[in-house]
């Protein structure tokens, strides 16, 4: 199999995901308390190309997946399936964590409101169900959860506001 095709589906997976968080953000969206900036210690915009820390894993014309070569799986002080590190047109627009189980969603959920800012439960709200959705949005990122419940995995999607959006630009281009 070549990488396109995998790339390929890869990204109409998440274009799925990120359809389905657009239809449903507006009844969790909450302002960010604090804009990361970035994720990490990397500001948004970074050339991932030129860092001798990151390897790169997938790549087509615009979209280039990193993986970093030091960096443990770990966020929100628990161990995650897989975080990576993808650019638009060399520059860092978005970090994509996968991760399983309901106590790590917990956590993570947890992390997210102590760091970017509690979500709104108004009584008639569900909290919980088969596919919850969370949004946090500043100035310069946006965070996107998805957990669903029935096959315990969580998706959680760090978006430069700016920059992200030129990945819907090149679906067509990657996915040839």
């Amino acid at each position: 199999m070549t990488p396109i095709p995998f790339l390929a589906l890869r990204t109409w997976s998440t274009v799925l995901i990120l359809l389905v968080m657009i239809g449903l953000d507006a009844a969790w969206a909450v302002s960010m308390t604090d804009d990361p900036r970035g994720f990490r210690d990397l500001p948004w915009g970074t050339m991932l190309s030129s860092r001798q820390d990151m390897e790169m894993i997938r790549a087509s014309t615009h979209i280039v997946e990193y993986l970093p070569k030091i960096d443990p799986l770990s966020f929100a002080d628990t161990e995650m399936t897989s975080i990576l590190y993808l650019s638009v047109d060399d520059q860092f627009a978005r970090v994509t964590i996968r991760y399983q189980g309901s106590y790590v969603h917990k956590q993570v959920l947890n992390f997210l409101e102590t760091r970017f800012g509690r979500l709104d439960r108004v009584p008639g709200q569900m909290a919980r169900g088969l596919t919850q959705q969370y949004t946090w949005r500043g100035s310069d990122t946006e965070i996107n959860l998805t957990y669903q419940a029935g096959t315990e995995r969580g998706y959680i999607f760090f978006d430069n506001r700016t920059l992200a959006p030129r990945f819907n630009d090149y679906i067509t281009d990657s996915a040839e």
